[in-house]
């Protein structure tokens, strides 16, 4: 068994790479009812299984997943990617159970920007292309499951629950964010884990860099120099020190941003379930230096209910 799935990864190794731009076009094109980019006030449109929610081929469920050896996962991309779920079935949790296991794959990534049409200027999110190697799956997240009002709130506890990622944009700017769900408490529209099914709720983003990062300069939160030693003469005086004053205090920006979750797939005999989700969330603040972009985040989630 082991080895006719070996031969299948090495075959269709490029499955596993992150998906073309011109595939992400119609993904990032899906409605949403509302809009997320506005921090909590939208929910899940139906339309996202169009694109995110169509399994890749040659998926693999998590039991076939783990009958595989280190050398037999290395080098395809597997590791980067969430099980799939086969079945329709329906889980409902009982007291003490918790999620397990969770894991979150971004599969389509856009930035908000001013775009420009008619002489005039609208926000809208870009389609963007993903820079980083594949390591922004998040693995691995648990938390409890409660119960109140007959609907489901699940609270993220612990996990690999960040990942340091970059986009670009069609003119090759390119966008550090750090994509997480640190602290989310995501509330259900039911009490069982069915089809159809979804949560929602916000999350936490700390910084992208933390206290003992140094600029170009040697300037840093909690280490390094409090001002630019080559610029003395900027900031010699109240007005010098105004202008560089974001550049020399660095800060430690701990943003907001809400995620959105529908599952569409439910397997009862191995308590997991699978689905897709949206996010958004703030980027990089250069430690408080520049105005954050906002980033759309779209893809496929996978967890266990352990009972």
């Amino acid at each position: 068994m082991k080895l006719a799935l070996a031969t299948v990864f090495v075959a269709s190794a490029s499955a596993f790479a992150p998906a073309s731009t011109t595939s992400r076009t119609t993904g990032l094109q899906m409605s949403l009812k509302g809009d997320l980019a506005n921090f909590g006030k939208a929910a899940l449109a139906g339309a996202i299984a169009v694109g995110v929610c169509a399994a890749p081929a040659q998926a693999l469920t998590k039991s076939q997943i783990n009958e595989l050896s280190y050398l037999q996962v290395k080098g395809t991309g597997l590791a980067n990617r969430c099980a799939e779920v086969v079945g329709e079935d329906s889980i409902k949790p009982k007291a003490g159970a918790k999620l397990t296991e969770m894991c979150i794959e971004p599969k389509a990534w856009a930035v908000e920007e001013e775009v420009g049409r008619g002489g005039k200027t609208e926000k809208k999110f870009v389609n963007s292309k993903v820079m980083t190697r594949q390591t922004y799956t998040l693995e691995a997240i648990e938390g409890p499951i409660t119960t109140d009002g007959g609907k489901i709130t699940f609270t993220e506890k612990e996990g690999i629950d960040y990942a340091p990622c970059t986009v670009q944009l069609p003119g090759g700017e390119r966008v550090p964010f750090l994509f997480t769900v640190k602290d989310l408490v995501a509330k259900g529209n039911g009490d069982t884990f069915k089809p159809g099914f979804q949560m929602g709720g916000d999350f936490n983003t700390p910084s992208y860099r933390t206290g003992l990062f140094l600029d170009p300069k040697g300037r840093g939160g909690t280490t390094g120099y409090d001002m630019a030693v080559a610029l003395p003469g900027l900031q010699s005086g109240e007005e010098g020190d105004a202008e560089m004053f974001a550049e020399n205090n660095k800060t430690f920006d701990v943003t907001q941003g809400r995620v959105e979750m529908e599952v569409n797939k439910v397997n009862a005999e191995e308590s997991e379930i699978g689905g897709v989700f949206v996010a958004t969330q703030l980027g990089d603040t250069d430690m408080g230096s520049k105005v954050p972009k906002k980033i759309l985040t779209k893809g496929i989630f996978y967890a266990k209910v352990q009972q």
